[in-house]
């Protein structure tokens, strides 16, 4: 029932779209929301988007950009958006990867100069100090 509930939605989405003129391609640089995401939401299928709480965002924001009232459906239909499956991230989105600074081991370096070209200095100091008897 809420697959069919879901599928009617996306269904006017779809229809309103089409009756815009717009391609899924120049809704997603309005929007700035996948076209994956806006395709799925147009087939009925909410559970292909990161979460429920995206999902409601997406609804909202794709509805106000056709001139749909989003915020009805959403209140009408609580039940598609109170999910709570365990969803697949794509393009690295919340995993735990260890991203490393490609420089980090070499940050040390440049400091060691600076400090090895203030110690010559000093010790240059000295030595002219020495030699000119000002020590």
């Amino acid at each position: 029932m809420i697959k069919e509930e879901m599928k009617s939605i996306g269904e006017i989405f779809k229809q309103r779209r089409k009756e815009m003129n717009l391609s899924l391609k120049e809704a997603e640089n309005a929007t700035s929301i996948r076209m994956s995401y806006l395709q799925a939401i147009e087939e009925g299928e909410v559970n292909k988007l990161i979460s429920p709480i995206y999902a409601q965002g997406f609804v909202k924001q794709y509805a106000v950009f056709l001139g749909v009232d989003g915020e009805s459906i959403i209140r009408e239909h609580p039940e598609i958006f109170n999910r709570s499956a365990v969803q697949e991230f794509s393009y690295g989105i919340g995993t735990l990867e260890v991203r490393g600074n490609p420089g980090a081991g070499i940050k040390w370096f440049p400091n060691a100069i600076w400090v090895g070209a203030f110690i010559v200095v000093l010790l240059f100091a000295w030595y002219f100090a020495r030699l000119f008897e000002v020590i």
